[in-house]
């Protein structure tokens, strides 16, 4: 039968052990923790209108698949039109996305104006300010989702991708208003590293035509 001073090293060292567990699983928590991606706002002016995007910010977390391939994050922000030119009020529709024009259903002539926003998804891929401006966004994969508030998106090295959360149709002039929250987007087939930015256009169609891109800073995915 054990001594108490025997038990009592038994209760502390049993103690330990459980402090130990838990220690552990504090790490290993920390370790897959969601990062939180506090992102800066932005404004661009277009000929008769000016767009905005306000209180972006993204959570970033891996994959449920936990395949070291996938990752997973969640978008938000608001965007804001406000336009003082009167488009040309036609009746929207129907879309079109010819192949020889690579990523424009984000940003594409139906007959109305539009502002639209989504985000550029690249996979061991830096779609900086440079890489924008060198052309990169006019060889991008397009996404067709955005509808139900969340996307899948396989992504092999080097590739790129649209992903787009919402438009609305711009027939007169005011403010329009474009809010989205906690949309899913899930990065699978990655092996590298992952980033996204946010992008916004706003086109205008009528006496003049214009079409304007508002981009949010670069954010890595993991």
């Amino acid at each position: 039968m054990p001594t108490a001073g025997l038990r009592s090293g038994i209760r502390r060292g049993g103690i330990g052990a459980v402090c130990a567990v838990v220690a552990g699983l504090m790490v290993s928590g920390a370790a897959h923790a969601d990062t939180f991606v506090p992102l800066p706002d932005g404004r661009e002016f277009a000929p008769g209108a000016t767009v905005t995007r306000t209180g972006e910010h993204a959570v970033v977390s891996p994959s449920m698949a936990a395949n070291g391939a996938g990752r997973v994050v969640w978008v938000s922000g608001t965007v804001t039109a406000d336009v003082t030119d009167t488009p040309t009020v036609e009746r929207p529709g129907p879309y079109s996305t010819p192949a020889d024009w690579p990523g424009t259903n984000n940003s594409s002539t139906h007959s109305a104006s539009q502002v639209n926003t989504g985000y550029l998804v690249g996979c061991q891929v830096s779609i900086g300010d440079r890489a924008v401006t060198a052309g990169l966004a006019g060889n991008l994969g397009i996404n067709g989702g955005g509808v139900s508030g969340s996307v899948g998106v396989q992504l092999g090295p080097g590739e790129v991708e649209f992903v787009q959360v919402g438009f609305k149709d711009i027939l007169r002039p005011g403010v329009y208003h474009l809010g989205y929250r906690d949309f899913e987007i899930e990065i699978q087939g990655c092996g590298g590293y992952a980033q996204a930015r946010s992008y916004t256009v706003i086109e205008i169609i009528g006496d003049h035509y214009s079409k304007t891109t508002l981009y949010g800073a670069p954010f890595s995915i993991g």
